[in-house]
């Protein structure tokens, strides 16, 4: 009789604990805990869950789906048409590169090449002005003859450039004929935190608004090798051909990025210009016709160990040196030196070379900003104005 008892209290010590073990995996994998008496499962912490990702006064439980909602009439595909050139068969190679027959070709054939036109549905954009101004990447619509844009009601529409600059890799279209549209919400990609949600809206592969969620990994990313000046959002949201020059989204449903690049040998690594820069860069092609960039007029380099060392820096392991200060540049006038170490461009540390030339771009031109930085064992503050950055 005791035997059995005690048998009997070991069964259920045991499945007491095989029961308490399962409620804190669920709880910790989950966000959910097993149905306690009654049957109530741990409703609080559902409930939690979803007011946590519910947007504010929202009543859906998924704000995702707000966000394709709010986001997705904004945003169009983009095709294009362009004359490919084709190089003459081998017979009519030798006969064009022959000097006696040169003229011929020059004068009835352009040189010899075919052109034929070839259609690509390359890429995605987002309409950010009801006058169907749209926001795409360069290379999207580069070397373009005819550019189509079509949006998630169907309608089509011929778009014409209105300016593009290959250094950001962005660039402005108009929908011709298009009246009142709709428009998405842009952000602010300075305030942008890692971690945050990151939601791509595009065409990936020609599959119409596709949307894929993940976070944003890093900012400020640059020595990448995509473009000339480079200050990137990087985010694991699935950025794939297609996408490009589409939106990333926050949770609010505003965009804060132009998806750009990802890297082909890794699996979510993707890359987005910050649309504060995009913003920037598309409000000097419509009203100027070209782009104005803030210039400093330095120079960075990394600060490795040994530089430290020899700047008489030692254990300062932040922030750029300065290589050189340009003669009447706006860091010469502000006393700024080289060896001089760069903490901060108006409040925003720099890590890169890249990133600090990227940051100094986009400033407003006669500007006043706040540089922050280290000589010797001395932390500074100086201020000084942005000056325009000289052409080439």
């Amino acid at each position: 009789m005791f035997k059995r008892s005690w048998f009997k209290g070991l069964t259920l010590a045991l499945y007491a604990l095989v029961f308490v073990s399962l409620g804190v995996y669920l709880h910790r994998t989950f966000g959910v805990a097993p149905a306690g008496p009654g049957g109530s499962s741990s409703s609080s912490s559902r409930a939690g869950t979803a007011a946590a990702l519910a947007p504010a006064g929202g009543p859906e439980e998924n704000p995702f789906i707000r966000v394709a909602e709010l986001a997705t009439p904004a945003i169009v595909n983009i095709s294009t048409v362009s004359s490919r050139r084709r190089g003459p068969s081998p017979l009519m190679k030798h006969f064009s590169n022959d000097p006696r027959f040169r003229d011929f070709f020059d004068r009835f054939f352009e040189g010899s090449p075919d052109r034929r036109p070839q259609t690509n549905s390359l890429g995605t954009g987002v309409i950010f002005d009801k006058a169907g101004l749209i926001l795409t990447n360069n290379h999207v619509i580069k070397d373009a003859d005819q550019i189509t844009v079509k949006l998630a009601s169907k309608k089509e529409f011929k778009a014409r450039v209105v300016g593009t600059d290959p250094k950001t890799d962005v660039a402005v279209l108009q929908a011709l004929g298009a009246g009142d549209l709709p428009v998405a919400s842009l952000g602010d990609s300075n305030t942008l935190r890692v971690g945050q949600w990151a939601i791509a809206i595009g065409n990936p592969f020609g599959l119409a608004e596709s949307l894929a969620v993940g976070v944003i990994s890093a900012t400020g990313r640059s020595e990448i090798g995509i473009t000339a000046l480079e200050n990137f959002i990087q985010t694991d949201a699935s950025i794939n051909p297609g996408n490009s020059g589409g939106p990333l989204l926050n949770i609010r449903g505003e965009v804060i990025g132009i998806n750009t690049a990802i890297v082909a040998a890794g699996q979510g690594i993707g890359f987005a210009i910050p649309i504060n820069l995009a913003r920037k860069v598309a409000a000097d092609l419509m009203t100027k016709g070209r782009i104005t960039r803030g210039w400093l007029g330095i120079t960075f380099r990394k600060l490795t160990p040994e530089v430290a060392r020899s700047l008489g820096v030692s254990g300062q392991s932040d922030g750029l040196v300065i290589g050189q200060v340009m003669p009447k540049s706006p860091a010469e006038a502000a006393g700024l030196k080289a060896g001089d170490v760069v903490l901060s461009i108006n409040g925003q540390p720099v890590k890169e070379p890249g990133q600090a030339q990227g940051l100094a771009a986009d400033l407003e031109v006669g500007r006043e900003v706040e540089i922050a930085f280290r000589r010797g064992k001395e932390n500074k503050t100086v201020r000084l104005k942005v000056g325009e950055m000289p052409a080439g």
